[in-house]
């Protein structure tokens, strides 16, 4: 063990980590950034304008510009919803958050290859992070001031730190990375599957990538097969013969934490703090996010002294996006639970009104508020969907 003392730990090198351990860094601290070696996320890799604009993500990481989405309904009738102006940018997670890691290093963080194993304290109460090196098995532990736990929806950051941590809520997701085919696809839509053989109570997606697409299910339900669900919708998407590229499965949270920090020296963020939009299942943005309030309420921490600083990060989040994910989590928790809602839901996505508002507040990350009477429209319309006065397919 080294007798220098950093400012900040961060565990786990995602976009939430990442992002943490940059603005940090720029903010002149000392800062560790602690990464497992190889591991990619199974993900969609969507991210909206608002996200490649705060956190100036360059054109070139980009592999494919989403400008449409078509929702299938169990009945396989299939709505359009064009994005109009703009697009939602597509990226691959192992370039993307290699990227964000290469940046951070070039802020100043320093880059630490390792599996965490535990926080501790010195006689002293000095803040120690243990982790295990990859290559011989190793124990190094690193002194530090704070640490912030972005190591994923099994954080073992926040199971040792945050009381209530380790009965978070998720949703079991795998995908499949498959070469493009050539011909019949279109590398410029997404395909969400609201089916409950694809998914009982979340979706399937086929997410165009460039040369490579994403073709994935979730579920909350622990008994289903994800891997025979994702066969299944490859079959309907006509992916079959496409060749399998690589294969991820991880849980993602879909219920932010309600403690961050353990009122000491830690706090969590991204999806370790469950900050994952239910409904959608969209992570990466409310990561970043995370992140860089947990940076920020860090940075203060360290400035001060005061561990109430800490707390600073999840009352901001809230503050910003807890109305949009309570919402969410009731459409999901309603719309989600059966094929006949599933299918009312999809006809309701063809209500024009309803597509604008959805791609304002998606693109942009706040709820639209300049349109009431579109607002009170869509509502109306809501009510009699659920109470089944508009027939499901017409």
């Amino acid at each position: 063990m080294s007798a220098a003392i950093y400012d900040a730990v961060i565990v786990g090198g995602g976009p939430c980590g990442a992002t943490a351990a940059t603005d940090l860094a720029r903010a002149g601290r000392k800062v560790v950034l602690l990464d497992r070696a190889g591991r990619i996320k199974p993900c969609g890799g969507a991210i909206p304008p608002r996200l490649i604009e705060d956190f100036q993500i360059p054109d070139h990481l980009l592999v494919a510009k989403a400008r449409a989405a078509r929702m299938v309904a169990p009945s396989d009738s299939v709505v359009d919803m064009p994005v109009g102006d703009g697009f939602v940018g597509m990226v691959d997670r192992d370039v993307f958050d290699e990227w964000l890691r290469v940046r951070a290093a070039g802020a100043g963080a320093e880059r630490r290859t390792g599996t965490f194993e535990s926080v501790d304290h010195d006689s002293d109460g000095t803040t120690l992070v243990r982790y295990r090196l990859e290559r011989g098995g190793e124990i190094e532990t690193i002194r530090t001031r704070a640490v912030i736990g972005a190591d994923g929806a099994r954080s073992g950051v926040a199971r040792q730190s945050i009381p209530g941590a380790e009965r978070m809520p998720c949703v079991f997701a795998y995908h499949e990375v498959i070469d493009t085919p050539v011909d019949n696809f279109d590398g410029s839509r997404c395909d969400v599957y609201y089916q409950g053989d694809v998914s009982p109570d979340f979706y399937g997606w086929v997410f165009p990538h460039g040369a490579h697409s994403s073709v994935g299910v979730g579920s909350a339900n622990k008994g289903f097969a994800l891997r025979e669900a994702t066969a299944l919708l490859r079959e309907r998407a006509g992916l079959t013969g496409a060749a399998t590229v690589r294969c991820e499965g991880a849980p993602i949270p879909l219920k932010p934490l309600k403690r961050w920090d353990n009122g000491r020296d830690v706090l969590v963020a991204g999806d370790a703090a469950g900050v994952v939009a239910p409904a959608s299942g969209e992570g990466i943005y409310y990561a970043m996010c995370s992140g860089r309030m947990a940076a920020e309420a860090v940075d203060k921490f360290l400035a001060t002294g005061k561990v109430s600083a800490l707390k600073h990060a999840r009352r901001q989040f809230m503050r910003e996006h807890g109305r949009v994910f309570l919402i969410l989590r009731i459409m999901q928790y309603f719309w989600y639970s059966s094929d006949a809602r599933r299918e009312r839901f999809v006809k309701m996505c063809a209500d024009k009104d309803v597509q604008q508002l959805t791609w304002q507040a998606y693109m942009h990350k706040r709820l639209v508020r300049a349109r009431p009477l579109a607002h009170a429209k869509i509502f109306g319309k809501d009510l009699a969907h659920l109470f089944g006065l508009i027939p499901a397919r017409s």
